[in-house]
């Protein structure tokens, strides 16, 4: 009995070292990249009771670890540089990281399209461009001021006592990342020149629910006291929960495939604002920016063995569910209806250019760049005289024009029989004239209202229009608690 005791005592003593140290999240590591300009919080675990600082940049704050041992303090904002420097976190151990850098974070997330490899972006048919080709890019990625972080789902709430997880964008660990997350952070480096961190969390095949918490949900007027489908949090808990309260710029988002499988609508862009307001509440920052993708074309009325059926516009519809996001302040959509081949099929191979459309709204939206576009045409009104009816768009990224040059195409025009006959549209200034033979009194407009369509129509900038309905009904998203 009593050589129990003692064995119990023994390893008592011999464990409470490791109780006592000092601990990180995997987040927070070599090479990393802090936020400028924004109060930057370092957090952690270490023994109840146990004092911790953070040196950085002549800063020394401190603070002791509460009764659960987790600890948290804030660096005041700090300008970008490209310099690297230790961060040092003491306690009854030391940690020191080295080679950080201070710039530019954002967090990527969503399905298969966002993670979407650059080893497979090397292996997708070469555009043809000038200079340096995307396909190439894994030859030329060498910027050590571009850093990027992929969660892993079984690790990231793991602690490392090594440290590691972010790297250099280059090699076999961009090799791993996400093409159009890589695209995003090379365009905010080219126009910004500071350092960029990006970190992707994204999940092959994953709805939208797992990535919003079951308490959110219920925090929704919409979802409250009801049993969501679609595993709420499987996503969130594991691989987004873990990363707060890292200080970020923001958020892109790149998914929907699934919940259109599913043939959403408006249920989906409810689920899209709760996703956005839990996000935001999470990181106790209402001002972060939240940029994502609409759906590129894809043949889903082909698909097989669905849980509904599907027809030819069940993705145009849900590009509209999308669309209703943007009642949200500090939202932002891009258009891919240019952005499809047989090759890639749902996943387009066109990552560099998902990259640089989010980098768009980025510049323009987030750091100020007024000088550039950031989205193509957007429907506004239309008007009707006789058999003509005049679409009016906004000036977004200059005058209209046909991409190819020729006639507009995937305009449809219906009457009073509600019955949508193809239509001829020409450009007249920031309008478009719309007639179709048959529709004496036009009553309604549709464009690229079809899974397949690739309208030609476009800005000077070399963005494209987004699709649209005329008679679309009014839907307003319903606030969270």
């Amino acid at each position: 009995m009593r050589k129990n005791v003692l064995l119990w005592a023994l390893l008592c003593v011999l464990a409470w070292p490791a109780q006592a140290r000092v601990v990180l999240p995997r987040v927070l590591g070599h090479n990393m990249v802090l936020q400028r300009n924004k109060p930057l919080t370092i957090w952690g675990t270490a023994a109840p009771g146990e004092a911790v600082s953070v040196e950085f940049a002549k800063q020394k704050p401190s603070t002791t670890a509460d009764a659960a041992g987790n600890w948290q303090v804030t660096l005041q904002p700090l300008t970008a540089s490209a310099k690297p420097v230790e961060l040092v976190i003491s306690g009854t151990n030391t940690i020191r990281l080295h080679d950080i850098l201070v710039g530019e974070v954002w967090l990527c997330s969503g399905q298969s399209n966002m993670e979407y490899t650059m080893r497979k972006n090397s292996k997708v048919t070469r555009p043809a461009v000038k200079g340096q080709n995307p396909v190439d890019e894994l030859n030329y990625a060498h910027n050590p001021a571009i850093r990027i972080f992929l969660v892993n789902r079984k690790e990231l709430a793991k602690p490392d006592s090594l440290h590691r997880g972010w790297s250099i964008a280059q090699d076999s660990a961009l090799r791993s990342f996400s093409a159009a997350g890589y695209f995003f952070a090379k365009e905010l480096y080219d126009k910004l020149h500071v350092p960029i961190g990006v970190i992707s969390s994204a999940v092959p095949g994953s709805r939208i629910e797992p990535w919003i918490s079951e308490a959110a949900f219920q925090a929704d007027p919409s979802f409250a006291g009801q049993k969501v489908d679609g595993e709420p949090g499987k996503f969130y808990e594991p691989m987004i929960r873990p990363l707060v309260p890292l200080t970020l710029r923001g958020f892109l988002w790149y998914q929907g495939e699934s919940n259109c499988f599913l043939a959403e609508t408006t249920s989906y862009a409810q689920k899209m604002k709760t996703l956005i307001q839990s996000w935001r509440g999470a990181w106790h920052d209402p001002e972060l920016p939240f940029y994502y993708v609409q759906l590129a074309p894809f043949q889903y009325s082909e698909s097989k063995d669905t849980k509904v059926p599907l027809t030819r516009e069940t993705l145009p519809k849900f590009r509209e569910a999308q669309e209703l996001a943007l009642q949200l302040p500090r939202t932002g959509m891009i258009v891919t209806t240019d952005l499809a081949n047989t090759e890639g099929g749902i996943h387009p191979g066109f990552k560099w250019e998902i990259g640089r459309r989010l980098a768009l709204l980025a510049l323009t939206n987030t750091y100020g760049y007024k000088t550039l576009a950031a989205s193509g045409p957007v429907y506004q009104q239309m008007e009707v005289k006789g058999n003509t009816a005049t679409l009016t768009f906004t000036a977004n990224g200059g005058p209209l024009v046909s991409k190819d040059g020729k006639p507009l195409s995937d305009f449809m025009l219906a009457g009073s029989d509600g019955v949508f006959m193809p239509a001829q549209a020409r450009i007249k200034g920031q309008r478009v004239i719309v007639t179709a033979a048959g529709v004496a009194q036009p009553t309604a407009v549709r464009f690229g209202w079809d899974e397949s369509a690739q309208p030609n129509l476009f800005s000077k900038s070399g963005l494209p229009a987004r699709p649209f309905r005329t008679d679309k009904p009014d839907v307003e998203l319903k606030a969270s608690k």
